[in-house]
C-alpha cells in the first residue's frame, strides 16, 4: 500500500486563495471486469515511415482483436486482482459551513486530474463577482487509475486492457464508502478512510443525507459517471454532461473506423522531450493544442507531465493507454440504453459543441432527449469535442447559470 509520501507530484496551490487543494488515495473496485493481461510494448521508432506505420498498425489491430476476443467470450482468464488506486483532487472552502453543494468532476480520455482547474477558477470568480445566492462547500476532481497521478502509482499493475464499467465502479467506490459524510475545511488523509459498510448501505437507499452531490462528466467522465448514477440512483442530485461519449450500438462494426483512427494516433504520440519549454512549443505548433485556451495547456504541461530521472519530461499517461481506453466502446452503448433508465429525480444538463461532424450532429440532439423529463441542453457553438480545454470560461458560465438555477436561493424583491 503506497504511503502519503509516495504520491508522485509534489503538494500545489490552488490559484484561488479561498480553497485548499490537497491530493488523496483510494483503493479502486477489486476485482476488475477485464483480465489482467500484458500491456503492449511500445514499438520502437523508426525513420522508415512506412515501416514505422506497420508497427503502429499492428499493434493497433492487436488492440482491437483482443477486445473481441473479449467479447465473443475467447478469453478465457479471470478478473484481474491486483491492487489499483484511484486518486482526487480536493479543493475545500476554507470557511466551509457545510450548506453548500459538492461537485464531483470526471475528465476525459487521456488528461490528468487538473485538467478542471482553469474552468474552476472562472466558475469561482463566477460565483463571487455575480454575488451568486448558491453555495459551494467542496469539490472533488476524480482521476482514473490509468491517467495522470494514478498510473504513475498504478504503472507496475495495470492491464493490457481497459474497461470504462471499472471507472463508474471505482466511482461508486469512492462516493459509498470514502466521500466523507459531512463536508468541512477539517484536513483529510491522503489515503482516506474506508466508511463502515452500514453508511454504504445507507447511501445506496437514501443518498448522501448530509451533501447535495452534483456530477460533472467530460467524455469519457461524461459516459462512466452517468453509468455510475444509473447503477445508484440516489448519490446523485443532478448531473452536468459535457459531451459525454455516449453512443447506440452501430449497425457496423463495435469498433468502426472513427474509433480505429483514434488508436494510431495515441500509440504514436510523442511522449518524451528534453523539457516542458520544448514541450510547448511542440503543442503549440500542433492544431490539436492549438485551439486549446492558452490556461489549460499550462496546466497540462505542469499536470500532464512529469520529470524524467532520465532526464527531459514525460506524459504520465502513454499513448499506449490512452489507445487501450479508445478501444473500449461496448460502454458507451450500453449507457445510451441506460440513460432513460435514470430517476426523472436527477436532473440532467446536456452541454454540447456546436462543431459537429456531420455524423454527430443527429446522436447528439437524439442523446439530449433521452431522457426528456427533467432534462435540458445548450451548445457552445465556438467549440468542438474539447470543451473543457477549448472553451472553459463558457463552460463555467453554463455550469454557474445551471447552479445558480437550481441551488441559489430566491433574491427578495427590492
Amino acid at each position: 500500500m503506497p504511503q502519503s509520501h509516495q504520491l508522485p507530484s509534489p503538494p500545489r496551490s490552488f490559484l484561488d486563495k479561498e480553497f485548499v487543494l490537497t491530493t488523496h488515495l483510494i483503493p479502486a473496485a477489486v476485482p476488475r471486469t477485464i483480465p489482467d493481461v500484458p500491456l503492449p510494448v511500445q514499438p520502437a521508432w523508426t525513420p522508415d515511415k512506412e515501416q514505422w506505420k506497420a508497427a503502429v498498425s499492428e499493434m493497433s489491430d492487436g488492440m482491437v482483436a483482443m477486445r473481441y476476443k473479449q467479447w465473443n467470450g475467447e478469453l478465457i482468464l479471470p478478473p484481474s486482482r491486483k491492487q489499483l488506486w484511484a486518486c482526487l483532487n480536493r479543493y475545500v472552502r476554507k470557511d466551509n459551513n457545510g450548506n453548500g453543494v459538492t461537485l464531483f468532476f470526471a475528465h476525459a480520455n487521456g488528461f490528468p486530474k487538473e485538467i478542471w482547474e482553469p474552468a474552476l477558477l472562472r466558475l469561482l470568480e463566477a460565483h463571487r463577482t455575480s454575488h451568486a445566492t448558491y453555495a459551494i462547500d467542496e469539490i472533488w476532481a476524480w482521476e482514473a487509475v490509468n491517467h495522470g497521478d494514478a498510473c504513475l502509482i498504478n504503472a507496475n499493475n495495470l492491464s493490457g486492457m481497459y474497461d470504462w464499467q471499472d471507472n463508474s465502479r471505482d466511482m461508486l467506490q469512492f462516493l459509498l464508502y470514502y466521500l466523507p459524510s459531512t463536508s468541512s475545511s477539517s484536513a483529510l488523509p491522503t489515503h482516506l478512510p474506508r466508511l463502515r459498510e452500514s453508511t454504504a448501505q445507507r447511501r445506496k437507499s437514501y443518498g448522501i443525507e448530509t451533501r447535495t452531490l452534483i456530477g460533472v462528466g467530460h467524455s469519457l467522465g461524461g459516459c462512466t459517471i452517468t453509468r455510475a448514477a444509473v447503477a445508484e440512483q440516489r448519490l446523485f442530485s443532478s448531473l452536468i454532461l459535457v459531451d459525454p461519449i455516449i453512443r447506440p450500438y452501430p449497425v457496423g462494426p463495435l469498433i468502426g473506423g472513427r474509433t480505429r483512427a483514434f488508436l494510431p494516433g495515441a500509440i504514436q504520440r510523442q511522449h518524451r522531450w528534453t523539457s516542458r519549454d520544448e514541450a510547448r512549443k511542440k503543442f503549440l505548433s500542433s492544431p490539436f493544442f492549438a485551439a486549446w485556451d492558452s490556461a489549460v495547456l499550462e496546466v497540462y504541461l505542469e499536470c500532464g507531465l512529469y520529470d524524467d530521472p532520465d532526464g527531459g519530461v514525460k506524459l504520465k499517461m502513454s499513448g499506449i493507454h490512452e489507445a487501450l481506453t479508445f478501444s473500449e466502446t461496448m460502454t458507451p452503448f450500453e449507457t445510451w440504453d441506460l440513460v432513460d433508465a435514470l430517476d426523472p429525480q436527477i436532473e440532467l444538463r446536456w452541454i454540447v459543441p456546436g462543431k459537429n461532424p456531420p455524423e454527430d450532429a443527429g446522436i447528439r440532439e437524439q442523446l439530449v432527449w433521452r431522457r426528456p423529463t427533467n432534462s435540458s441542453n445548450i451548445i457552445i457553438t465556438s467549440s468542438d469535442h474539447l470543451i473543457t480545454q477549448e472553451k472553459p470560461a463558457e463552460l463555467a458560465g453554463e455550469i454557474h447559470a445551471f447552479l445558480e438555477r437550481k441551488y441559489g436561493k430566491v433574491r427578495p424583491r427590492l
